[in-house]
């Protein structure tokens, strides 16, 4: 049975780039990985999902119920998603059950903002995206205060930060 590990945080926090980066390690050690990316499932249903309240959980939802079938085929769910709001990272866990890690990919909103990869601060900050997750009153991100692993992307390397993420894998006995 799979681990899903769920890494948390803004946008531009770094969250992608871990997943890949660690799936990366993974696979040196000949373990099955897959990466669920939140924009990939927001985008493939029929009706599109946007970024409401009611948008965010759904998509959360079927996020979490994805991994779960994911956990029966692969060694390790790898799902970067933002996941603002602590009480869906609470079904999140329930929905998948044992085998699962919160990671909090931890990094300063103006440390996301200069970095952008997606524009979206940027468009944000120009009135064409209301209610951006962690800039609107409406859309605030929730920090994790139960998350397994802590990482500060503005703080340490690619690396150490995949180092970080092995070494809660080999302390973890579900793994």
């Amino acid at each position: 049975m799979g681990l899903v590990v769920w890494l948390t945080g803004l946008s531009g926090s770094g969250k992608t780039t871990l997943a890949e980066a660690f799936a990366e390690a993974l696979k040196k050690q000949r373990k099955s990985v897959v990466i669920i990316d939140g924009d990939d499932v927001r985008d493939k249903r029929e009706k599109p999902l946007g970024f409401s309240r009611e948008d965010i959980r759904e998509n959360n939802r079927l996020i979490a119920e994805l991994a779960c079938e994911k956990k029966r085929a692969h060694d390790v769910i790898l799902v970067p998603v933002i996941s603002p709001y602590a009480e869906d990272r609470k079904e999140n866990r329930r929905i998948v059950g044992e085998n699962y890690i919160e990671v909090f990919v931890d990094c300063p909103l103006a440390v996301c903002e200069a970095r952008d990869v997606k524009g979206l601060y940027k468009k944000a900050r120009a009135g064409d995206i209301g209610d951006l997750i962690g800039m609107s009153e409406k859309n605030p991100y929730e920090k994790p205060t139960d998350a397994e692993v802590v990482v500060k992307t503005n703080q340490v390397s690619i690396d150490e930060a995949v180092a970080m993420l092995v070494e809660a894998l080999q302390k973890n006995a579900r793994f």
